[in-house]
């Protein structure tokens, strides 16, 4: 398992360009802040109540990938990975059989994924899948981009605060 190469997006990029690079730092950074850690370190919770951890980001984004690019973009109504009808926060209840390394090779996937389904797409075409529950309207490429790059970077916050609670380690 290979951390991604992490690099800082363009200054001078074009939109697309600019979106897809932004996208791609935040999913490195993610898989940078749990470099070096083992299973059970992963696991380890924030602070009660929060059920918080590294490998349940992990197992979130996977779940967040899969959602906007098969399910909204593609309309693929692919189930989901880690939670269900029982258990709607699934992803982020890891077990003690629970691992990184197969976490990480889902949320690559669902990545990998990601990319195919973007690639064909113009940045103003529409999802053929899940609409807005707020105005009913489709989402296009750029709303997705947009959203991903947020949900990245929220989420890279909390994984911020988990790794300092974990080793100390700090840093973008």
């Amino acid at each position: 398992m290979t951390t991604p190469h992490r690099s800082e997006p363009s200054t001078v990029a074009g939109e697309r360009e600019m979106l897809e690079g932004w996208l791609e730092y935040h999913r490195a950074t993610l898989a940078t802040k749990c470099e070096g850690l083992n299973d059970t370190q992963l696991r380890q919770l924030s602070v009660a109540p929060s059920e918080l951890s590294l490998l349940g980001l992990v197992r979130h984004m996977a779940e967040v990938e899969r959602g906007w690019f098969r399910n909204t973009m593609a309309d693929e109504k692919t189930p989901g990975i880690f939670f269900d009808d029982a258990d709607q926060d699934g992803d982020f209840h890891a077990g003690e059989d629970d691992t990184y390394a197969e976490a990480y090779a889902v949320w690559q996937e669902e990545i990998a994924h990601a990319r195919e389904v973007a690639a064909p797409l113009g940045l103003d075409d529409l999802g053929a899948g899940r609409v807005s529950r707020h105005t009913g309207k489709p989402y296009n490429l750029r709303w997705v981009y947009t959203h991903m790059i947020e949900e990245y970077a929220r989420h890279n916050g909390h994984a911020d605060l988990l790794r300092e609670r974990i080793d100390g380690a700090t840093g973008d």
